[in-house]
């Protein structure tokens, strides 16, 4: 049973006041708050456990390395790989798509292949492929969203070709809320023989990720979207891809045999990981992954879900209020404009109130003006969120708009 006043007491950030009033953080789509057991777990690391891994032959050494790869193991468990040598810690998800752009993709994409993306790709899950087709000549292709934020199927499968080599997906929109059907869209791209890159930034805060089912060939996450802290994130890949792909970074760490005059590198993941890698960091994004866990993945969405069917029913009764993404296939993110109030102004009202909202393009610049706008508003729900959040933030609402 998920206790959401429980579980808030595990989050001090909730007695902390915003302009005098109540914390009602609705952020947690750009990142989340940490429990305790977070923050407790990094202290503890820096205060009484901490030295490099891997190479020292003494006991904290020995003991943190222990720690390091423990958390590995969890991140293996959290989205059910194969094994813990599947998992490469990055810096964050934005590293982890990069990585696979200018490892596996440079080596393998040549100027007679296509990768697919769709409308609704963050910024990072945009670029990295623009850039790399800017140098290599590939084709780029858009597949669509529809009006009401949901995945075009159609327009997907018309773009799937015999030159399709890539598919590059978001599991869940970080404007839209919109969950894509990303088990059927990789069972289709492996059909006609082409990968699949899975961002799951936002699909891993709510939904259970189980790799092996989904058959994925790449998978990113970030850490301090999971409840964990910044400066660290997660690429998974099947290993035998893994083993394909060329270093992204050179240096101590990932090496196997070094001279004056050649290198040889070591086996995954510890060739992605080059130098000294964020140790605490691995280790507090473990304990998050393990707190989620522990309060049970299929309890925290089944929570989330009556809670975001609640907030879109509530929204959705404001009027002048316009939502990006009403499809039924989504989660707890709400992206939004008032008429006749400028989204800036409308946040700084709302921050008065002690509303933590977003404001802006999200990071998905294009798929924000394909919707008709330059900039929204956007709430995103977390499991520490709760009907009184909601209900706050449409009374700031009502009461923002008597001012215009």
């Amino acid at each position: 049973m998920f206790d959401v006043e429980k579980v808030r007491q595990d989050f001090p950030i909730f007695k902390v006041t915003i302009n005098g009033k109540p914390n009602t953080f609705l952020d947690t789509a750009a990142s989340a708050q940490k429990p305790q057991c977070v923050i407790d777990r990094i202290i503890k690391t820096y205060g009484s456990e901490y030295a490099n891994v891997h190479r020292g032959s003494y006991l904290l050494s020995e003991e943190i390395t222990s720690a390091y790869e423990n958390a590995r193991q969890i991140v293996q468990k959290f989205i059910n790989a194969k094994q813990k040598e599947d998992i490469v810690f990055t810096r964050n998800a934005t590293e982890a798509i990069n990585l696979t752009a200018f490892t596996w993709g440079r080596k393998f994409l040549t100027k007679i292949d296509e990768v697919i993306i769709s409308e609704a790709e963050h910024h990072a899950n945009l670029v990295p492929w623009q850039v790399l087709r800017d140098e290599i000549g590939f084709e780029l292709k858009i597949c669509r969203v529809n009006d009401d934020g949901s995945f075009d199927w159609d327009d997907f499968c018309s773009k799937l070709s015999g030159k399709t080599k890539l598919v590059a997906i978001t599991g869940m929109s970080n404007v839209l809320g919109t969950i894509f059907p990303i088990k059927d869209i990789i069972a289709s791209a492996h059909r006609i023989g082409a990968k699949v890159l899975i961002d799951a930034c936002q699909y891993a805060v709510h939904q259970k990720i189980d790799v092996q089912d989904l058959d994925c060939d790449f998978l990113a996450f970030s850490g301090h979207k999971t409840y964990g802290p910044t400066g660290i994130g997660v690429l998974y890949a099947k290993y035998d891809i893994l083993s394909a792909m060329p270093p992204y970074q050179y240096g101590g760490d990932m090496v196997n045999v070094v001279t004056y005059n050649s290198t040889t590198f070591d086996e995954p993941p510890a060739r992605f990981e080059a130098g000294t890698p964020a140790i605490v960091q691995a280790i507090g994004m473990g304990e998050a992954l393990q707190y989620m866990m522990n309060l049970g993945i299929d309890n925290i969405k089944a929570y989330e879900d009556d809670l975001a069917e609640y907030a879109f029913g509530k929204l959705n009764k404001i009027e002048g209020l316009k939502m990006l993404g009403t499809h039924q296939s989504r989660s707890g993110i709400y992206s939004f404009v008032i008429e006749g109030i400028h989204p800036q102004d409308l946040a700084f009202i709302l921050d008065k109130e002690g509303l933590s909202l977003r404001v802006g393009h999200h990071c998905a610049a294009p798929l924000i003006r394909r919707m008709g706008y330059e900039s929204v508003l956007r709430a995103s729900l977390g499991m520490y969120n709760t009907k009184e959040d909601i209900d706050i933030l449409c009374n700031a609402l009502q009461k923002a708009k008597t001012f215009f």
